[in-house]
């Protein structure tokens, strides 16, 4: 609960939460105060470091780079509403730890194999972080995670300091290992990408087309759609809701998640084929219709 901080539901009724935790802003570049004082000067891939400024201040008023031991962050922001950040934050959150000795944790539960068309979403980004944590889509829904570093990083830890009770477990392990060689074997990377390029083209159409839809995002078949009123950026989840009720009366299963649950999450199965996808598409357009 402390790190988890999208939604106060999380949170709310388990105060006090672990202390030494400090929450710094995600590059949210739709919303950025910079972008929206300036559009025409920064933006997603435009010079703007906002949210690395904003981690300097932090590490300057609140916890000294020296007692910081890591940081964990989301190569893509999953149930905080499916954002993309530029290359330059996570690049600049790597060279920023290698200059004070702090470890650069990356959270893949949600991105992680193939869901952005490679295994892993810090690949698009040209970084390594030092931690990998990984579950989900590691086994196939079976109940499986999983922590990866260097060996000079985990061997630190004595035996017996990590553990638990289903750590490890036969089946769940099994799983894993058949699911890593489909993975392979059917090209579902290759397939989240190609797939996720034709997802994010007719999402993009649908935005200029709906002036209830303020922004689209995404990597492979991880894409977001930003529900806002028309004419500015006042989050509306009454309409994502609704075309999300729309979806499911129509056949298609879809989630909202952000802090104001205003954002319609794409992660279709990476099995999935065009004409499956085709058919999702024409249910949400309908659906965009269907509550105008």
């Amino acid at each position: 609960m402390s790190l988890t901080a999208s939604k106060t539901i999380f949170r709310a009724g388990y105060q006090p939460l672990m202390p030494g935790v400090f929450i710094a802003p995600y590059a949210y570049c739709y919303r950025c105060p910079k972008a929206e004082a300036n559009p025409e000067k920064f933006g997603f891939d435009k010079d703007c470091n906002w949210a690395l400024e904003e981690l300097d201040f932090i590490l300057h008023s609140q916890t000294a780079p020296g007692e910081t031991a890591a940081m964990l962050v989301e190569p893509i922001l999953g149930e905080g509403g499916y954002i993309i950040p530029p290359r330059r934050f996570l690049q600049g959150l790597r060279k920023i730890c290698d200059e004070h000795g702090i470890l650069l944790i990356a959270d893949e539960i949600q991105s992680g194999f193939g869901r952005t068309g490679r295994y892993f979403a810090f690949e698009h980004f040209d970084i390594i972080p030092d931690i990998l944590i990984m579950a989900k889509g590691l086994a196939s829904g079976l109940p499986l995670s999983c922590i990866a570093s260097k060996s000079q990083t985990m061997n630190q830890a004595p035996p017996g300091s990590h553990g638990g009770t289903y750590g490890g477990n036969a089946l769940a392990c099994a799983a894993a290992a058949a699911s890593i060689k489909i993975y392979e074997e059917e090209k579902l990377l290759e397939n989240a990408a190609q797939l996720g390029e034709k997802l994010l083209d007719r999402l993009k159409e649908f935005k200029v087309k709906y002036p209830s839809i303020g922004d689209v995002r995404g990597l492979g078949l991880m894409a977001g759609v930003e529900f806002v009123k028309p004419g500015g950026k006042t989050p509306d989840k009454e309409k994502a809701v609704a075309v999300r009720n729309a979806c499911v009366g129509n056949g298609l299963l879809i989630l909202t998640c952000g802090t104001y649950d205003n954002i319609i999450r794409w992660i279709p199965p990476l099995i999935i084929n065009e004409e499956q996808l085709e058919e999702g598409l024409r249910i949400f357009e309908h659906a965009l219709v269907q509550t105008a």
